[in-house]
């Protein structure tokens, strides 16, 4: 039976994310647009989002954080490009964005004494073959294959190369072993469902050490640039990017920090995302013609959601369009490299209660799709 009643928010895009509940452009009029971003009141409105972002995410205090442009792309090429070059690299890869970092180092940065230790869609790799007197490269969270690291464990204290983790998806919804990370960058338009085109980036005092006794022998763009007269760019760090932010997007990432706040902070986010996840696994236990990608349970990931499901491509098509066109999910087809299937975003800006919701349609819709 058609379902009666649809989702508040039908919004499951893996990115950009959907806005935080009760989120309207009214929140943003305080935005300070016409101003520089070098004036005194701009400058505190953006140490204040890293200041923030820093409490928030439980950054050891001898961490810095940093705005950077071009988002969750632009910071881990912008740590690449500075970091990368003195030892061997290993690159850890299993979904689409890894295996684009494998590519830079490879083939973009040329280095040569590099191991791609990767997996299919839906696994992990075998962990045990990284070589921690490399710098390693990692994804925490698989945006499109739903495939998570599920903890830090294998990663030695007495490591020798830094590790460079792409925690775009996986920051604000899972611990992150900050004792085990060099580096983690990430974006605005993910987990607090903030606007895109800015990056964040965060290192540890050994990659700072790294930027300020190495010099990369490739030439370095403005926008990439980390180091100047043998020392690191503090300004980055202290609210100074390297050009100009849109103080709008800052302002609407400060409300999502605000707001992640209101909920309990860190614990709060991932008791929300934990709970999605929940949903869509009592879902999948009931029916035999949907599963996870991922091949177990651990490894799962409780942000971008990835589904296998029993229909061809052309019914898969058909029922994406019918979520749409009913308004009931938008944007939850796969990834366009990765297996066909669905891909529902479970971050916390989204509530369980949509997420239920949206079942009852999916439910609704592969039936429509399967009728003889």
């Amino acid at each position: 039976m058609k379902p009666a009643v649809k989702p508040q928010n039908p919004n499951f895009s893996s990115g950009p994310c959907s806005k935080y509940p009760g989120f309207s452009l009214d929140i943003l009029n305080s935005a300070l647009l016409g101003r520089s971003h070098r004036s005194a009141i701009a400058k505190e409105r953006l140490k204040y989002s890293l200041k923030k972002t820093k409490e928030i995410l439980e950054i050891p205090d001898d961490y810095i954080v940093g705005m950077v442009p071009g988002s969750d792309t632009g910071a881990i090429e912008m740590a690449m490009w500075n970091l990368l070059g003195p030892r061997g690299v290993d690159v850890v890869n299993f979904e689409s964005f890894g295996k684009t970092w494998a590519n830079d180092v490879k083939n973009q940065l040329k280095l040569e004494n590099v191991q791609s230790i990767s997996a299919d869609y839906g696994y992990l790799p075998d962990l045990s073959k990284v070589n921690f007197d490399h710098d390693v490269v990692m994804t925490w969270n698989g945006t499109t294959s739903g495939v998570k690291i599920p903890n830090g464990d294998w990663i030695p204290d007495d490591r020798k190369g830094l590790t460079i983790v792409d925690g775009t998806s996986a920051v604000f919804a899972m611990e992150i072993p900050w004792s085990k990370v060099d580096v983690l960058t990430f974006s605005w338009q993910k987990v607090l469902g903030g606007e895109g085109a800015h990056g964040m980036l965060i290192m540890s005092p050994r990659a700072v050490e790294r930027i300020e006794s190495y010099i990369p022998p490739w030439p370095m763009p403005k926008v990439l640039q980390l180091r100047k007269k043998d020392k690191l760019i503090m300004d980055i760090f202290e609210g100074s990017p390297i050009n100009t932010p849109s103080m709008l997007c800052v302002e609407d990432y400060i409300k999502a920090l605000e707001w992640a706040e209101s909920i309990g902070g860190l614990k709060g986010l991932i008791k929300k995302s934990t709970e999605n996840l929940n949903e869509i696994e009592k879902f999948v236990e009931t029916y035999d013609w949907i599963d996870f990608l991922p091949v177990s349970k651990d490894i799962r990931s409780n942000t971008s959601v990835c589904l296998k499901i029993k229909l061809d491509q052309e019914q898969l098509g058909a029922l994406v369009k019918l979520l749409e066109k009913e308004g009931a999910a938008y944007d939850c087809k796969s990834y366009k490299d990765a297996p066909a299937g669905l891909r529902f975003w479970c971050g916390a800006t989204v509530n369980k209660e949509d997420v239920a919701c949206m079942l009852q349609w999916l439910e609704w819709a592969y039936g429509e799709v399967t009728k003889a």
